[in-house]
């Protein structure tokens, strides 16, 4: 008799229970090892219109610091409007904190910096304000480093403020700028007069839409308006500066993040040929400026940013995280392709850009049938897979009960999903997690009879989740997927996406055939033009300053148009091009790089 027919002969109630717990699996947390773009933390309602009782969650600005407590390096991550800040030990699970010293008007675009055990923190201002430091950020425990910074010169700043420490020197600095009409600056700061600025502070660089495409205001750099620079991040790289900033405006799906060198924290700064560091113009988590550049635990560098959502107030928007890093050159890069798809959270140094980080996880939703218990006016169901943030459908009611099922058109592996709520008529400006949190349930069926629970959120910990993404403990094979609802605090419920994540079991489609890029007579501009692929969802147009840096990402979809024209190059620098095909079988091929003068 073999050891298994023993053990159930002999303890018939340990087979039992064994069987049970796999039966109970989805109502069970595990450990989730994967992300997905917009980060999934609690973001909270903006009181900024509370006037004009225009209520929606929002989140922008981030600066992730890696930070040690009680002897082991943990993040934090300090958001515009947020009340507080949250707190991780892996970079997934982020616990939200509030602390006993904050400012009445809030933290808009903070900047902190961690020097040996002290966490130091400063909001933008147009006045005086006090910097504020922590030795226990982890306990929302803060103190006053000093009363009131000197006030600058009317319109000055500092307005989105960089705080940053040379361990190598000693010295500190600060850099700000917010403005179409102002640079960025920079100052060194006197510790001995508890960061006071020293001497005076100077201009680092102004933007230059003529010369610089991506610097164009406007949907696609189409807008002639005068753009905007903003969010100074400074990160110091065997012995060169990167003073990174973001352009050309918060509200369009081109905001991204460049970054200038030198070898002195102040300058003279060089305009790096291969900006923008971080950009993702095209898919559903659009836009990547702003935000900060941060090593983990292991080395590996990360470059965040804010996302353009703009449905209910035009500054409404979420968080992303990038796999960033320094190439053998010294070329700063942040990795956007497939950004907003799950990934694998690294648990040690990853090699070249972090393209192993990318799960293969296609998303499986893009445009398919979805039927719903109840559609609010015109707010169809169809919408929620079109992978537009601001197109949404809401239920004529928010009760528990309601349920959104796509048809996935056939039996595929189902590994992930992504739920995207939208305030829609929102009464909210209070976050009380009482009231505001997010519950609900993913259901798969094989035939559209029987369902079969993949995952309950009713089972874990009260929290709200604007953009949830559930990793499922196992795959499951579906051809059907279902969002059962149980609770959100809006009077409406209403989501813009139901992004459904896993991989099909054909052949991944073929490298798109004659891929062209011509540049225009205006050399910011290029022509790109493929053959669609039968079967492909989109593709990723990829380029770069060389034939082994294609470190930018442009996706398309496959039913828009396979022309498009790029309007984000460098005057005087030759690119290279190729693109790829992906669907929800994988990736193709990447095409022959074209070189472009």
């Amino acid at each position: 008799m073999n050891q298994f027919n023993r053990t159930i002969r002999m303890r018939p109630g340990l087979v039992f229970g064994l069987y049970m717990l796999l039966l109970l699996a989805p109502a069970f947390s595990f450990a989730q090892t994967t992300y997905c773009n917009p980060m999934d933390i609690d973001y909270k309602y903006n009181f900024e219109q509370l006037n004009e009782k225009i209520s929606y969650r929002s989140g922008a600005d981030p600066v992730i610091i890696n930070h040690k407590v009680a002897g082991r390096n943990e993040y934090f991550l300090f958001v515009t409007i947020s009340g507080g800040y949250w707190h991780s030990k892996d970079l997934i699970n982020w616990k939200y904190l509030t602390a006993n010293r904050w400012p009445f008007e809030d933290m808009c675009a903070p900047a902190a910096v961690s020097v040996r055990d002290t966490l130091f923190l400063f909001q933008s201002t147009f006045e005086s304000r006090p910097i504020l430091y922590s030795v226990a950020p982890e306990k929302g425990i803060w103190e006053f480093y000093n009363r009131w910074t000197p006030r600058l010169p009317k319109d000055i700043g500092p307005w989105d403020p960089a705080l940053f420490h040379d361990a190598e020197t000693d010295k500190w600095y600060m850099y700000w700028g917010s403005s179409n009409v102002y640079p960025i600056f920079g100052s060194e700061l006197d510790y001995s007069k508890r960061l006071a600025f020293k001497g005076e502070y100077k201009a680092m660089f102004w933007l230059d839409p003529y010369a610089h495409g991506w610097e164009r205001f406007g949907p696609n750099h189409s807008d002639p308006f005068k753009p905007f620079t903003e969010g100074a991040w400074m990160t110091k790289h065997k012995g060169k500066y990167y003073l990174q900033y973001g352009a050309p405006g918060t509200e369009y799906n081109v905001y991204a993040n460049g970054t200038y060198t030198a070898d002195d924290p102040l300058g003279p700064f060089t305009y790096a040929p291969y900006n923008p560091v971080s950009y993702k113009p095209g898919g559903f988590a659009t836009g990547a400026g702003h935000g900060n550049t941060f090593q983990d635990n292991y080395g590996n560098y990360w470059n965040t940013g804010t996302s353009w959502i703009g449905l209910n107030w035009a500054m409404e928007r979420r968080i992303v995280m990038y796999p960033a890093g320094f190439d053998k050159d010294g070329q700063m890069f942040s990795n956007t392709r497939f950004g907003d798809f799950p990934h694998k959270m690294t648990t040690k140094t990853w090699q070249g850009k972090g393209d192993e980080l990318f799960t293969g996880w296609m998303l499986l939703s893009y445009k398919k049938p979805v039927t719903a218990s109840s559609e609010l006016d015109t707010m169809a169901a169809a919408k929620i897979t079109d992978e537009n943030p601001r197109t949404f459908w809401a239920a004529k009611q928010n009760k528990p009960g309601e349920t959104l099922t796509i048809d996935l058109q056939s039996e595929l592996e189902v590994k992930a999903v992504q739920v995207n709520y939208t305030d829609y008529k929102s009464d909210i400006f209070a976050n009380d997690p009482e009231k505001v949190y997010t519950q609900f349930k993913i259901l798969t069926s094989v035939n559209g009879k029987k369902w079969d629970v993949a995952y309950d959120l009713s089972k874990e910990p009260k929290r709200d989740r604007p953009c949830a993404y559930i990793e499922l403990p196992r795959p499951v094979r579906a051809r059907y997927v279902r969002y059962e609802h149980t609770h959100v605090a809006s009077p409406v419920l209403a989501i813009s996406e139901f992004r459904v994540f896993g991989n099909g079991f054909g052949k991944a489609p073929q490298t798109p055939a004659n891929f062209t890029a011509v540049r225009q007579k205006d050399t910011r501009n290029a022509d790109l033009k493929w053959d669609k692929v039968p079967g492909a969802t989109g593709y990723n147009v990829l380029w770069g300053i060389a034939p082994d840096k294609l470190y930018q990402t442009y996706q398309f979809w496959n039913d828009e148009p396979n022309t498009f024209e790029l309007r984000a190059l460098n005057v005087g620098v030759p690119y290279y091009f190729a693109i790829e095909a992906f669907s929800e079988n994988g990736v193709s091929e990447v095409s022959a790089v074209k070189s472009v003068k």
